[in-house]
């Protein structure tokens, strides 16, 4: 079997103030730079490629990730996080007042939205999981880690459940969170979702839990 860990980046300012990032390079903050050490030594030592988002703030946790098992990072532009469009640097309040219909859509419809200037899930799903498959290819047998973005990972992990985008809310994904699969010739088979335990040690774990 090839075993995927899927990993969402470390936190940053911009999550402690639920400011929508989308395409905006921001970094991890100290906190998020230790959540990724801390993610570093709760995964297996034995990885056998580390594949992340382009953005600095999942390049960082990629790093970190990579560096104590001597593997380059391999940047993805599959796994970049969503274009936010016309909704990007703005607080959640802020998109409400503004695109209040549209924003109520999207907690209660998130598959049928398209972001003003952006993109829809179904798009940020279709570039996404076509890296993932390509790089279940090319390492059978052998042990991956990818590091990308909230709403990637949910509609990655809804893709590997066999579910729509309309179960978007139905699945969570935390600052640093692990979730892990395994895929054989057959199937995929969920083995951990959103797996926090080891951000315990931290004084302050959940601020920014999955926004």
């Amino acid at each position: 079997m090839t075993r995927v860990f899927l990993i969402r980046h470390g936190e940053t300012d911009w999550n402690r103030q639920q400011l929508f990032r989308g395409r905006e390079d921001v970094p991890l903050n100290a906190n998020g730079v230790e959540q990724a050490r801390v993610l570093s030594n709760a995964i297996p030592q034995q990885i056998n490629a580390v594949y992340s988002s382009p953005l600095q703030r999942a390049h960082q946790t990629a790093s970190i990730i990579a560096a104590p098992r001597s593997i380059d990072v391999q940047l993805n532009d599959g796994f970049v996080d969503i274009d936010y469009g016309q909704w990007q640097r703005l607080s959640q309040e802020e998109v409400k007042s503004r695109f209040l219909e549209l924003y109520l859509m999207w907690i209660s419809q998130p598959g049928r939205v398209v972001l003003p200037g952006g993109e829809s899930l179904s798009e940020v799903r279709d570039r996404a999981f076509k890296s993932l498959c390509r790089i279940e290819d090319a390492h059978p047998g052998q042990t991956v880690a990818i590091v990308s973005h909230r709403v990637v990972n949910k509609v990655l992990l809804c893709a590997v459940l066999g579910l729509d985008d309309a179960q978007f809310w139905a699945i969570r994904q935390d600052t640093c969170a692990i979730s892990s699969f395994e895929k054989d010739e057959n199937r995929r088979v969920l083995t951990l979702l959103n797996e926090t335990c080891h951000l315990k040690t931290l004084d302050t774990p959940h601020l920014t839990a999955d926004f």
